[in-house]
């Protein structure tokens, strides 16, 4: 007989004896083999736990023979077969043991919920009713609670908190926009069905004695309102739809993006928008003060101010049309009627940029003055950036909003520091900063380089304080600004540069010549026909102005040190993003 034939002889009389279990530590399976030859197990501890009666069964090892390669199964040997039931029994005490774990575990979380499930059925018996016989409550923001300590007061808030102490006694922090209270339940209060399924960001209204917090302990005002009566009005939903799962710390930014509007009920949010709303109010006090009048120009528009590029095209009537790239060519035409003006409004810019301080719709605050020279301009830039500051930290909520955001904040020092850009291309080169060429190799700045937000951004965090960075070439400047008198290739124009954010102000003294004003449009290759009613302000009467542009985002991220202007936007919108 061949060794062929007697191979296929003794795997006949294999398949024919059930008490022969296969392994085959190569190609066998623990989790598919069930022992046969065509499914082995991969190792003889899966053969002995799956068959617990190891009397019963015999093991064959698959193995090569060291004379040749063919394989054959083989009697497992005694030694091996004692080594692995001993690891099985292990394993098998270790499985039971897991088993009875996790039936313990099943049986306590089962009678866990049904405890619960009973509690709250017999809460639903538990009615609070409001005691008409205490004294009659105020109604009071919570921002506003400070004058109404030892009253009893009524408050209405979404429950931004919770905590539980023993089975009498819960805590409460409620927001109301103003301001954050904690608020006292007790007794009876804990243990109606609201409260045992009370869900955070559920709206409330609170009825109690509004005391000044124990001594030693600590309340958001220095004061609580221990409640004697309570009622969800709006409850927010449970388990994988709840608040907390929404949203979390390490979500993706473009998950908290789409979770915007749940974002802003946030401490840090809901601070920054705070922060910018105090610091719009500064800015509009500081124009009040000095004179200015605010007006509200269009925002669609058919003129360019910043380049055709960036310009958010749209059909307007069947005719072409644009969003605003600036409000400043029709502020302009309101200095001969009202003197000097600003507005605070939206500017579009459709450029195609990612970057951390650029975002397609942002708050414009511009401003424009007449019979100014360029140092009066530069000294009005930087009256308003420190009157501003100085007007938000004389309020103590708002001084204290920055200093949460960014601890240890100073106002800026003045004067600020005056740079020429030809100083700018200098430092770049005492530093070796280059650019980069098309061909990958890097070159020094010259003079005549646009000065990218990279290299820009260098130089200022740096240097360490505000920049007035003047005098730009007239080449890479708008139309409109006027050349200096002195060195013709130069423009009157400024960027004000922040340590950590960059450029915040752009401004220059506008062309008041007409001429000069034709030669701009034929530079940039603009159709002057659009123009009319900007260009007849040199017609009618011309007179020395200038004026700037402030970004409020870039402002807030460098007054509160936030990373991105993303954060200073109530919705910000960029490439790629319109939602929510």
């Amino acid at each position: 007989m061949s060794d062929l034939t007697q191979a296929t002889a003794d795997l006949s009389l294999e398949k024919q004896d059930a008490r022969i279990v296969h392994v085959d530590e190569t190609q066998g399976n623990d989790s598919t083999g069930d022992g046969s030859v065509e499914k082995p197990y991969a190792s003889t501890i899966q053969a002995l736990i799956s068959h617990p009666a190891p009397e019963n069964i015999t093991i064959h090892v698959l193995k090569t023979s060291d004379e040749d390669t063919k394989s054959v199964y083989t009697p497992i040997s005694g030694a091996a077969l004692k080594k692995a039931k001993k690891r099985a029994d292990e394993q098998t005490r270790k499985a039971q043991r897991a088993a009875a774990q996790s039936a313990d575990e099943e049986a306590r979380k089962a009678k866990a919920a049904a405890e619960d499930a009973a509690r709250l059925e017999a809460a639903k018996a538990i009615q609070l009713t409001e005691d008409s016989s205490l004294p009659k409550a105020t109604r009071s923001k919570i921002g506003k609670l400070g004058a109404l300590r030892g009253q009893r007061v009524t408050v209405f808030g979404w429950v931004h908190r919770q905590r539980t102490q023993g089975k009498d006694m819960r805590f409460l922090v409620l927001r109301d926009g103003t301001g954050y209270l904690q608020v006292v339940l007790t007794g009876r209060l804990c243990h109606t069905y609201e409260a045992l399924t009370l869900t955070a960001e559920s709206s409330v209204r609170v009825v109690g004695q509004l005391e000044a917090v124990p001594e030693g302990k600590s309340a958001p005002g220095g004061h609580e309102l221990v409640a004697d009566y309570w009622e969800v009005l709006g409850a927010a939903p449970s388990g994988e739809d709840a608040f907390n799962s929404r949203l979390n710390a390490d979500a993706d930014p473009s998950v908290l993006l789409d979770q915007r509007h749940l974002v802003l009920r946030g401490e840090t949010a809901s601070a920054v928008l705070r922060c910018r709303a105090a610091l719009l109010a500064a800015f509009r006090d500081h124009f009040a003060s000095s004179g200015y009048t605010e007006v509200t120009p269009p925002c669609m528009v058919q003129t360019q101010v910043e380049g055709g590029s960036t310009l958010f095209q749209f059909d307007y009537y069947g005719e072409k049309a644009y969003l605003t790239q600036s409000s400043q060519l029709y502020l302009e035409t309101c200095l001969p009627a009202l003197g000097d003006v600003y507005c605070v409004a939206e500017s579009y810019r459709a450029e195609k940029s990612h970057t951390r301080r650029h975002l397609s719709e942002y708050t414009h605050l511009e401003a424009e003055l007449v019979f100014v020279d360029f140092d009066d301009l530069l000294n009005s830039i930087e009256s308003l950036i420190c009157d501003t500051i100085d007007r938000a930290l004389a309020n103590p909520e708002v001084a204290a909003l920055i200093q949460q955001l960014n601890p240890g904040f100073k106002a800026p020092k003045r004067p600020f520091r005056r740079m020429d850009y030809s100083e700018a291309i200098e430092w770049l080169a005492e530093h070796k900063v280059e650019k980069t060429l098309p061909d990958g190799t890097t070159a020094p700045y010259v003079w005549g380089d646009d000065i990218p937000e990279a290299p820009e951004r260098l130089m200022t965090d740096t240097i360490g304080e505000p920049i007035l960075l003047c005098r730009f070439p007239a080449e890479i400047k708008s139309f409109y600004m006027k050349r200096d008198s002195v060195d013709r290739r130069v423009t009157e124009s400024v960027d004000v540069l922040m340590p950590n954010v960059g450029e915040i102000v752009g401004g220059s003294m506008r062309i008041s010549d007409m001429e000069e004003l034709l030669e701009g449009y034929a530079r940039e290759g603009i159709d002057p026909t659009p123009y009319y009613w900007f260009t007849d302000q040199r017609k009618y009467g011309t007179a020395e102005h200038g004026g700037y542009g402030l970004g409020v985002e870039r402002f807030l991220a460098w007054i509160l040190n936030r990373y991105t202007v993303r954060d200073c936007s109530l919705y910000p919108r960029f490439p790629g993003r319109c939602l929510p």
